[in-house]
């Protein structure tokens, strides 16, 4: 069996197994060079530096992914946040600082997204807090 890289590792951490798994049984010859990009240099490159905590890169991302209006990934992120203990809170903040620096609609369709999504994870873990 092949050692994890720091990246996997790191992607395991925050997003969890079962989605990176999902994504490596789903990858082909056509994603397989992304994938290995995305984990070396996201993963690896970004998320396992020493400077921020994950919580705060967790708030950083999900702020910038509504900016830029990437829908699945704010979901992706806003559920990630289980693992890298950034709170309702936080992602409430985050989302606050998009209408202002990014735009009302931004943060609108993010705030739908993440209200849907903390609601669905609240939902499969029995009512508690993500």
């Amino acid at each position: 069996m092949e050692a994890k890289s720091k990246g996997e590792q790191t992607r395991r951490s925050v997003l969890g197994d079962a989605h990176v798994d999902r994504s490596i049984t789903a990858m082909t010859s056509f994603d397989a060079p992304f994938q290995e990009l995305i984990t070396a240099s996201a993963w690896e490159g970004l998320w396992s530096r020493p400077n921020w905590s994950k919580r705060d890169r967790s708030i950083v991302t999900i702020a910038l992914l509504a900016a830029l209006g990437h829908e699945e990934e704010v979901a992706m992120h806003v559920r990630a946040t289980a693992n890298t203990g950034a709170t309702e809170d936080d992602i409430r903040e985050a989302l606050m600082h998009v209408a202002i620096y990014a735009g009302v609609p931004a943060a609108n369709t993010a705030i739908r997204i993440a209200k849907r999504t903390l609601d669905e994870m609240k939902s499969v873990s029995g009512g508690s807090k993500p």
